[in-house]
């Protein structure tokens, strides 16, 4: 009885990459995920070439997340407004527009002109994210989302393990304006690939304002305690093992290790870990897998204690490599859950509040990371950081209703 699902299965599962609408949506959302990673490395660049300071980096990066921070919300409540598809074409043309004038900026040493436009960049960044979440549970059926959101999961971290050889090759042959240049270009082909969604705003009435739609947004985000229950365990494990890995890593693998290979070995294993972990749950389907995913997302908390233990560093990797593993076993359940129990007129809202609470705030985790190793030792900071990794994710799984991250599914 259970054979014809299965094979219906594999079957979906080979055919998705060969449906035009998705092809369209996942060449868009790797653009916008291509030029988003680009803009701090190709600064960076910039920084060595004695283009632009330190201290202009810090800027201009700031002011990017800030627009981000900023767009969010907004194209949350605008995506649920408008079709999602005009929201990611007019985010994606704002974020390409913004590339040349940092170049121009950068050609004229104007960091104000450059900060500017870094948060246009920014909020093209942000405003299209939950658009995206969006348009896939209107492009892609029930039954194939999470092959869907696994493609789309894959093709992200296959840019971060190849873009930083594949910029750094092209900045032998290519200057700093060029390569903004091309990011510019990569942002509009994101915002003109994408296809039309099948999602119909509301028919007019009398206009509701912004702050009641985005309230609106959070009440649907609290008819769902599994989900409320895997923000908070996601924004608790990103503020703190995403900060260890960002501030903690990179001063152990000096001092500790007394070598940078341990933090390029540790980042590389993590993008591999999460390659595996996105092929592998395109197919997986656990009992439980609400439960499952909170499990894998409790994972990163291996990264952080294996920087506490006096261990060897290929144990370090290996937990990068687990962390990895284990965000993408998290990552493909959460989002296809998301796209399958909000009601869709309220969809884009709800992933607004996911990307704002989530990723939008690890910085403050990194600001934050610092001075606590100053003032507490970095023992104790990591030990904090693996521990809220583990618990956050076992407190989440105590709400019934994270078991299948379904209302209606929580029976064993």
């Amino acid at each position: 009885m259970t054979a014809p699902p299965e094979t219906t299965e594999v079957r979906d599962s080979r055919s998705i990459l060969r449906e035009p609408s998705f092809v369209r949506l996942w060449i868009g959302t790797t653009a916008s995920g291509l030029a988003t990673w680009a803009l701090p490395f190709v600064l960076g660049l910039a920084v060595l070439e004695r283009e632009l300071s330190a201290v202009g980096l810090g800027v201009v990066l700031a002011t990017r997340t800030a627009g981000f921070l900023l767009a969010v919300p907004v194209a949350g409540v605008l995506a649920d407004r408008h079709s999602r598809r005009s929201v990611v074409l007019w985010s994606g043309l704002a974020a390409a527009a913004a590339a040349p004038v940092i170049a121009l900026g950068l050609a004229v040493s104007s960091l104000p002109l450059m900060a500017v436009a870094a948060a246009l960049a920014g909020a093209g960044q942000g405003a299209c994210r939950p658009a995206f979440q969006a348009l896939v549970a209107e492009v892609v059926d029930g039954e194939r989302r999470q092959q869907a959101n696994a493609a789309m999961s894959l093709a992200v971290r296959v840019i971060t393990l190849t873009a930083p050889a594949l910029t750094a090759l092209l900045a032998t042959v290519l200057n700093t304006d060029a390569l903004l240049i091309g990011i510019g270009l990569t942002w509009l082909c994101a915002a003109l690939i994408p296809p039309k969604g099948r999602y119909t705003p509301a028919a007019t009435g009398p206009k509701v304002p912004f702050v009641r739609q985005f309230t609106e947004g959070l009440q649907e985000a609290k008819r769902h305690p599994w989900f409320l229950a895997g923000l908070g365990a996601l924004t608790a494990v990103i503020a703190t093992g995403y900060s260890a890995t960002g501030v903690a890593l990179p001063l152990l693998s000096r001092d500790k290790y007394d070598t940078e290979v341990v933090l390029a070995a540790s980042l590389t294993a993590y993008t591999v870990g999460a390659l595996v972990g996105a092929l592998l749950i395109a197919r997986w389907r656990p009992r439980a897998q609400g439960w499952t995913a909170l499990a894998a997302l409790a994972c990163y908390g291996f990264a952080p204690l294996s920087l506490l233990l006096p261990v060897h560093p290929a144990v370090v990797v290996a937990a990068y490599a687990v962390a990895g593993l284990g965000i993408e076993l998290f990552n493909v359940p959460w989002f296809t859950a998301t796209q399958r129990e909000v009601e869709p007129s309220k969809l884009a809202r709800v992933s607004s509040l996911d990307f704002l609470f989530s990723y939008g705030l690890a910085p403050v985790g990194l600001a934050l990371i610092a001075p606590a190793i100053d003032a507490f030792g970095v023992t104790a900071v990591l030990g904090a950081c693996a521990a809220v990794c583990f618990l956050a994710p076992a407190a989440a799984a105590l709400v019934p209703s994270t078991r299948n991250f379904s209302r209606t599914r929580s029976k064993p």
